[in-house]
């Protein structure tokens, strides 16, 4: 049996050309069987292989024995003469801060940890112990919660070119069968018991449910579909890359994805498209689901959505832009008897009023920065206020009222300016809106003796 492991591990990181002469090798110890397997294996290819190996470990503080834990895997490292980095952090107080459950915060935490520990022991790769057990289980989880091909592919054996996984091609009962040939002793974490978590219970029930009546060689075969879904996301992403150069564009207002190309794309690779666009925006995909990539692929001209991770989202022009979620607007509300300056709160503009005789010469019109009312249908004090969900308008010309919101789209007004726009209000109406006609209801007429002026400064 021991043959057989070291012999599989060793096929394993020549295949993924996992550890090569002259690299440090950076263990992920845990303490737990898996782990400890895993650094005796290593143990026995470094008389093989010239690297140089050291130890990490991430105190998660989420079990009382977690401090235990710490004290043996030092004690292993000084008895094997190994170099060992530990930390530690408050997981369930970072995933409080987060918003995000105790798992994914741990997860987050334990690889920028690693990815300190590495920098600290000069390592050019760090070996976690995931096994066979892991790719099924994670395979599992992902096929009942609906994932597509790229989630099928489960736990690549290299992620990055620096985290290997050598134990990816075997199993967890070889890894204790191992463990107990060579009398080594490693500790228990009780959590995997616990099946409120969705992978103990797949471990603990599924799994042992479907070898026993339905297929024995169940992890081998999952294991080994994981790595079909991985090879042909190879060539898929391969094929999707040479198709986000055209259609992903970097330009002044940041990332942008061109959705009238999108459009013309096969379903398959619009979603591989704007999944792409997302993971380069926020890093990775992480909580970005089936529907947030449809709602992406959805999204109409003019419209907005807030996807997880805080980003928002906006179409205009025909493009896609994602950034981080804008600021709400100012509330407010000021009462202006038109004389003086009136700067608007939460936004870098300021306007003045000026009464004036009606002359025969042509008004300067210029929507953007100025508007002209007929003073008499006006009742002061006006009303100054933010934009609000309902506001309707009818803007110079138009037969009837329509949505604001509508309006300002047509007028191809950016989103990011939309709500910090004042809105002038008399008796109830809207008067005037910076980039938009003055309303029809106080449109200066040939009867009209006395104009208001509102100008922005």
């Amino acid at each position: 049996m021991t043959g057989d492991i070291y012999a599989k591990l060793k096929r394993t990181v020549a295949r993924h050309k996992m550890i090569v002469p002259g690299d440090t090798v950076l263990v992920a110890f845990s303490g737990g069987a898996d782990s400890t397997a895993l650094l005796h294996l290593l143990l026995e290819l470094r008389r093989e292989v010239a690297f140089g190996l050291a130890l990490a470990h991430f105190n998660h503080r989420l079990r009382a024995a977690a401090d235990a834990d710490e004290r043996f895997v030092r004690d292993v490292a000084r008895s094997l003469r190994l170099r060992i980095i530990a930390g530690r952090r408050d997981v369930k107080a970072f995933a409080r801060r987060r918003g995000l459950n105790v798992e994914e915060a741990a997860r987050i935490l334990r690889y920028e940890f690693l990815g300190r520990a590495a920098a600290r022991t000069g390592a050019t790769k760090i070996a976690t112990g995931h096994t066979l057990n892991d790719q099924a289980e994670t395979f599992l989880m992902r096929l009942l919660r609906g994932s597509g091909p790229r989630g099928l592919a489960g736990i690549y054996p290299v992620h990055e070119g620096k985290i290997v996984r050598p134990l990816i091609e075997i199993s967890r009962k070889e890894v204790e069968a191992f463990c107990r040939r060579k009398r080594l002793t490693f500790r228990t974490d009780e959590t995997n018991l616990d099946k409120r978590y969705l992978r103990n219970k797949i471990r603990r029930q599924l799994v042992p449910y479907l070898e026993r009546h339905y297929e024995p060689g169940l992890m081998v075969k999952f294991g080994r579909l994981a790595s079909i879904f991985q090879e042909d996301e190879s060539v898929l992403e391969d094929m999707i890359r040479a198709k986000t150069d055209r259609l992903i564009v970097r330009c002044d207002r940041g990332l942008t994805l061109d959705a009238r190309r999108l459009a013309r794309l096969p379903r398959g690779l619009a979603r591989r498209a704007v999944r792409a666009f997302i993971e380069e925006t926020a890093g990775d995909l992480r909580r970005i689901s089936f529907q947030d990539v449809e709602a992406v692929l959805e999204l109409g001209e003019g419209k907005e959505l807030t996807l997880p991770k805080k980003l928002h989202l906006q179409r205009e022009a025909g493009l896609i832009q994602v950034r981080a979620e804008s600021p709400p607007p100012a509330r407010y509300a000021i009462f202006w008897d038109g004389r003086g300056a009136l700067p608007v709160p939460g936004a870098a503009l300021t306007f003045s009023g000026q009464f004036k005789k009606r002359a025969a010469a042509r008004l300067p019109f210029d929507d953007r920065t100025r508007c002209f009312c007929d003073a008499k249908k006006l009742r002061f004090p006006l009303l100054v206020r933010a934009r609000k969900e309902g506001d309707l308008y009818r803007p110079l010309g138009a037969p009837g009222k329509k949505k604001l919101k509508e309006i300002l789209r047509a007028k191809k007004i950016p989103l990011r300016d939309r709500n910090f726009l004042p809105i002038f209000c008399s008796g109830g109406k809207i008067v005037w809106v910076p980039g938009l006609p003055v309303a029809e209801d106080f449109k200066v007429t040939p009867e009209t003796k006395t104009i208001f002026c509102i100008h922005k400064k």
